[in-house]
């Protein structure tokens, strides 16, 4: 992966963060994306301190001009994208018929809309160079479903459905796309459950733990990497035996 751009969004923190950070060593120039204006600079020093020329934006996924800027700026001091892990994902949990509309569509905007729009961007520049990895990062919960994460579930589960269709369209240009889909990952979100809802957690998982963000990345950067330039439309499942498909 040396001397290849990567642009990761959502990464100032969690598996974002831990992604960019892997794909650094592994020799990428990293374009860190975030609207944590303190978090992304704490993590930009950290990577740059294994790749120099990495940079960080920060900037809202759900503004189309945030990104248009970012992927422009990335172009000219680069010169191209190689690779691009749309990470950037919250939550806004509500059994359906007590969801607002409010929920419903900010969910979809960060974990789907956002994927849809700097996918478009990056394309372009991946066309011509008739190169690209990208790497959606979806969900366990958006093949099994989830009690409470309609608008969740929905987003991660379109993820899967729109990384086949781009795949489709971009396997002659060499540029492929596919899925990580993480299960129970400790992360501060995990870190916060009370003892008894990570026991009935732990109790569903057949390895009995759940997985570490180093876990995910790793396989994000498998897909990104030259290894993988024959796998394309595919969602990796990393989830401890959880969901086997």
């Amino acid at each position: 992966m040396q001397d290849r751009v990567a642009i990761v969004t959502g990464a100032s923190s969690g598996i974002g963060r831990v992604v960019a950070i892997h794909l650094a060593k592994l020799g990428a120039r990293v374009v860190l994306i975030s609207n944590e204006s303190i978090r992304i600079l704490e993590a930009l020093e950290e990577i740059r301190a294994i790749s120099p020329e990495s940079e960080a934006f920060e900037a809202d996924v759900t503004s189309l001009p945030c990104l248009e800027e970012s992927v422009k700026l990335t172009i000219e001091k680069f010169g191209r994208i190689d690779i691009l892990v749309n990470n950037a994902g919250i939550t806004r949990d509500a059994l359906l018929i007590r969801m607002s509309h409010a929920d419903w569509d900010r969910v979809l905007n960060v974990n789907l809309t956002s994927v849809f729009r700097l996918t478009r961007m990056v394309l372009k520049p991946m066309m011509k160079a008739r190169y690209g990895r990208i790497v959606n990062i979806s969900s366990v919960v958006g093949v099994t479903g989830n009690p409470g994460q309609a608008n969740y579930v929905a987003s991660k589960a379109g993820l899967i459905g729109f990384s086949k269709s781009v795949a489709l369209e971009t396997a002659s240009r060499n540029i492929t796309v596919n899925c990580v889909a993480p299960g129970f990952i400790a992360t501060a979100m995990t870190d916060a459950l009370n003892p008894k809802a990570k026991e009935a957690i732990l109790s569903r998982i057949p390895m009995g733990t759940m997985g570490s963000p180093e876990d995910v990345a790793h396989a994000v950067a498998f897909l990104a990497s030259e290894q993988a330039g024959y796998i394309t439309g595919e969602t990796l499942h990393v989830n401890g035996g959880l969901y086997m498909g």
